[in-house]
């Protein structure tokens, strides 16, 4: 890997056959805010982010591109190809660049959820990083009362390695668990299903 990591060539977006996944833009920042005003309650317990303001989300979004340009964390917008709507974010943290291996999150509209589109972002995502970035390993962590994001991960070939106890807070102050999956180059990929 080039020393620049700024050098660093990036997709600019993954397409897929229903789903758009492409780095957050300013102009985003009404259909995000828009998404999680619609999803504030639903969200809540797993993002600790959900109660924010439209300047909250303008903040976020150019701190992402800020991010994305210096290579030191990844966000992306889903917008469905079909009608152009928001549907949620996804993106991947490096967690060490030399080997190079990361670790994915995602989130999704509550009016979007149960139709496939995660599962097919995340495995677009998943694809990337192996394929350009040579990844040799790709995480995801989830709250373990969180049955659908890890669903998407098992959905896509992840394996489990760990059932962390008392690891993360939830909304209400009680401690949780953290679910942690993960695939590597020899792994098995499964394609992903679009209607789940």
């Amino acid at each position: 890997m080039s020393q620049y990591r700024t050098l660093l060539p990036l997709f600019e977006e993954l397409r897929g056959q229903r789903v758009l996944a492409r780095p957050y833009r300013l102009e985003d920042a009404e259909a995000l805010y828009e998404a999680i005003e619609e999803s504030r309650d639903h969200i809540r317990p797993w993002l600790p982010w959900a109660d924010e303001s439209l300047d909250d989300v303008r903040d976020f979004i150019a701190h992402s591109m800020a991010n994305w340009l210096l290579r030191e964390d990844f966000g992306l917008s889903i917008w469905a190809l079909e009608s152009g709507i928001f549907l949620g974010g996804i993106g991947f943290h490096v967690r060490y660049w030399e080997l190079p291996y990361f670790e994915i999150g995602y989130w999704l509209r509550k009016s979007a959820q149960g139709q496939g589109y995660i599962t097919e972002a995340a495995r677009l995502l998943t694809d990337a990083l192996f394929e350009q970035l040579r990844a040799q390993r790709v995480e995801i962590r989830c709250n373990a009362q969180n049955t659908r994001s890890a669903a998407v991960a098992r959905r896509l070939g992840f394996l489990q390695e760990g059932h962390l106890r008392h690891t993360r807070q939830n909304a209400d102050g009680t401690p949780s668990d953290t679910l942690v999956f993960s695939l590597i180059p020899s792994d098995p990929r499964r394609p992903g299903h679009t209607t789940s």
